[in-house]
């Protein structure tokens, strides 16, 4: 139903028109559920790849792959909290992402979140303090539970979320469309799988 505010109905014929520009207008925006259900699949083999990289690097699980670097545990760890974080943001609950003034944004979300899309890679960058994990799980076998964990919460906010809009406003990079941002998350952990010490 079109709010007070838009133009009054015309009766026609008896019966009640709403001017279409009045009905699109309340209309809420939803995202077409197969492209939901694609961009989510592409990230649920995302984390099936890390979790299978987990697996093959138990005999350097917590050690530092160099001077300076995240451990195979540390990396599952900042992976998983991406993850948990980007749905938080679903919710439209405060994240631990780093927030840039509102006029950087506009900058961010095309030097870095538009290009990321576009090469489908990650340029080198340091993380914030709350997104650089300390450690992470204490053996491979929790690796699986961990990041499933924070994919199911991910994927439940998500398709909620596409119910009443096609976008979501991070505090890095601005309001920029759902499925962009679900596949950033998914290029994400693809970037840190091949960090891992038993991928090629």
């Amino acid at each position: 139903m079109p709010s007070r505010s838009s133009s009054p109905p015309l009766c026609v014929n008896g019966a009640i028109r709403y001017r279409r520009r009045d009905v699109l207008a309340s209309a809420p925006w939803e995202v077409p559920m197969a492209d939901v259900s694609a961009v989510l699949a592409a990230n649920r083999e995302a984390v099936s790849d890390l979790i299978a990289a987990s697996d093959r690097c138990s005999a350097c699980w917590t050690a530092p792959r160099a001077p300076g670097k995240w451990s195979p545990s540390q990396i599952v760890e900042h992976v998983a909290r991406s993850i948990e974080e980007s749905a938080n943001m679903m919710a439209g609950a405060p994240t631990k992402f780093v927030t840039l003034p509102f006029f950087v944004r506009p900058l961010a979300r095309t030097l870095l979140f538009k290009r990321v899309l576009r090469t489908g890679g990650f340029p080198k960058a340091k993380t914030n303090k709350a997104m650089n994990p300390a450690s992470g799980p204490a053996m491979t076998s929790e690796a699986r539970t961990r990041l499933e964990g924070a994919l199911a919460r991910f994927d439940r906010e998500l398709r909620a979320r596409a119910q009443s809009s096609d976008s979501v406003t991070s505090s890095a990079f601005g309001t920029v469309p759902l499925t962009d941002y679900a596949r950033f998350i998914e290029i994400h952990t693809r970037h840190h799988t091949r960090q891992m010490p038993a991928v090629v």
